[in-house]
């Protein structure tokens, strides 16, 4: 396993600071892959490796390692991927997954190089964008957000954080298939599946 930096992270980011007071506050981690991770993986995916986009301590990352896939895990707090890096040693898996501390508004994927780009719990329409243009033909994008109906709990949440009606699926590029989209029972958030063609 190696670390990589993608351009320093402030140290007064904001989500850094929140995310690893978070972390560091004792949450532990249960590394409980995510149900849209196990349905995304049990698909069947080309060969080739698999991006965890804001991924925190992930039992995603880790079940695709556990696949055999080689993982980069990018996420803003390096408490979460010290966490995630030290399960994954525990595991025997370092060597397939490389932690990637980064702000996901300044690190862009390769185009076209990934299996699998997931992101569960996080929106930004331009990472959506990224992570879209970064699935190899024949690869799925599997991402979780929240939806508007969050800000009736949090009021003070920006709606720029939230997916709007018929999104994410009617942000993709051409070229891509709609698996599924539907939204999750009671949780004010949205899951989409969907296929690059070859």
């Amino acid at each position: 396993m190696y670390a990589e930096s993608a351009g320093s992270v402030p140290g007064d980011n904001a989500d850094r600071i929140r995310w690893n007071a978070k972390w560091t506050a004792g949450s532990a981690p249960s590394f409980t892959p995510h149900p849209l991770a196990v349905r995304a993986l049990a698909l069947d995916l080309p060969g080739g490796p698999v991006a965890d986009l804001a991924c925190g301590p992930s039992g995603a990352a880790l079940l695709a390692a556990e696949q055999g896939r080689r993982v980069t895990a990018v996420d803003v707090s390096e408490v979460a991927l010290g966490l995630l890096g030290e399960e994954a040693r525990r595991r025997g898996l370092g060597h397939l997954i490389t932690l990637v501390h980064a702000d996901l508004s300044a690190w862009v994927p390769e185009p076209c190089s990934y299996a699998l780009v997931m992101c569960i719990g996080f929106w930004d329409a331009a990472m959506f964008a990224a992570g879209a243009d970064a699935v190899a033909g024949g690869g799925l994008l599997a991402w979780e957000a929240l939806t508007a109906e969050a800000r009736q709990k949090h009021p003070g949440l920006p709606s720029e954080f939230c997916v709007g009606p018929g999104e994410p699926a009617s942000l993709l590029p051409g070229g891509f298939t709609v698996i599924n989209q539907s939204d999750v029972p009671g949780r004010a958030r949205r899951r989409l599946v969907a296929c690059r063609l070859r």
